[in-house]
């Protein structure tokens, strides 16, 4: 299999880390602390700054270094707006497209997991890679688009939330089940309605990430 351009790798594992925390939120980041950790020369890690600057993710600072960004209060309020707009809206408009044996494996999958949670169960990759499932049932390239802007910002509030509870993780699952039984109805007012709730309570836990309070 042919390897990702450099400036993509770099890009991939910039991102990673500034999403796990390994890069923490108003931390000031260095290119040669990046060249170290990811082995990679300045250019392509300069091209992976400049669409991370672009997508909100890190602050250049000219002679100081580059700053992780944090997420605040008005972004988490912002994010929500626009998922509580576009994943409802998909699924109830476009669900009908997505073949049923995709809701069925994910339905197992999530069974799977409530039984076992130490199992092979990708939480953050299964989360991520669901919604996207539904956005791109749209078929429409401004919808699609328009949710990769929002993608990396879902992930960073997805690690924080779930990365040390299992208890959420296990609520997200039973949420995503509500979504997907819904969807092998084939009621997608119901789906809908789930996706709905499932995002508001997503939303609450951040918040409450965010306030110290969870």
């Amino acid at each position: 299999m042919k390897k990702a351009p450099l400036k993509l790798q770099a890009y991939d594992l910039i991102k990673h880390n500034i999403i796990h925390c390994i890069y923490a939120p108003d931390s000031i980041i260095t290119e040669e602390m990046i060249q170290a950790d990811i082995n990679a020369s300045r250019t392509p890690i300069r091209d992976a700054l400049s669409r991370l600057e672009q997508e909100g993710m890190i602050k250049i600072l000219p002679k100081k270094g580059i700053l992780v960004t944090q997420m605040t209060i008005r972004d988490l309020n912002m994010l929500y707006e626009m998922r509580f707009m576009l994943e409802p809206y998909c699924i109830r408009n476009y669900g009908m497209r997505i073949p049923q044996e995709q809701f069925s494996d994910y339905n197992d999958k999530y069974t799977r997991f409530l039984a076992d949670p130490e199992g092979d169960y990708l939480y953050e990759e299964m989360d991520a890679s669901f919604h996207r499932m539904i956005i791109t049932s749209s078929r429409n390239t401004y919808i699609i688009n328009l949710y990769s802007t929002l993608e990396m910002q879902i992930a960073r509030s997805r690690y924080m939330t779930g990365k040390d509870s299992l208890e959420r993780r296990k609520a997200t699952v039973l949420e995503h089940l509500a979504i997907t039984q819904a969807a092998l109805k084939e009621d997608w007012e119901e789906a809908a309605a789930a996706m709905m709730e499932h995002l508001k309570i997503s939303k609450n836990n951040s918040f409450a990430y965010m306030m110290g309070t969870n």
